[in-house]
């Protein structure tokens, strides 16, 4: 049996974080999906789940970051391109996110990020393997 990661997020409204990655061209697994959460599905083997802050509480006695204040995790994603990478933080930002600091481009490596509506931090880059030094 293959690892899978499933990533557990809180968001305030759970309709409106379904809307914000729909529109980034992300789907949702119904089987996994009520009133409280969703399971997004990022690649083959990897689920963002989306849980309403209330739910996300049930699973731990620790407080629930404050993501205007603090960072608690960086999501990153790998990308097939630059474009792909450009792509995606401007659908993120036409989605209602933000684009919270400038693009890092390191030659092999280019990456940019985004906020999505609750804060959390996504890191979007696309790496050529091939041109890295050894």
């Amino acid at each position: 049996m293959k690892t899978k990661i499933f990533v557990n997020i809180p968001v305030k409204e759970l309709n409106k974080s379904v809307d914000f990655f729909t529109k980034l061209g992300f789907n949702f697994n119904p089987q996994f999906t009520d009133e409280n959460a969703t399971c997004m599905i990022v690649g083959e083997d990897i689920f963002v789940m989306l849980l309403v802050e209330k739910f996300f509480k049930s699973f731990t006695k620790k407080e629930i970051c404050d993501t205007s204040k603090s960072t608690e995790v960086i999501l990153a994603l790998s990308v097939e391109s630059r474009e792909k990478v450009d792509q995606m933080i401007d659908k993120a930002v036409g989605a209602g996110g933000s684009e919270p600091r400038e693009k890092q481009d390191h030659g092999w490596m280019y990456g940019r990020s985004f906020e999505d509506i609750d804060g959390h931090l996504w890191e979007v880059f696309f790496m050529e393997e091939s041109t890295i030094k050894k």
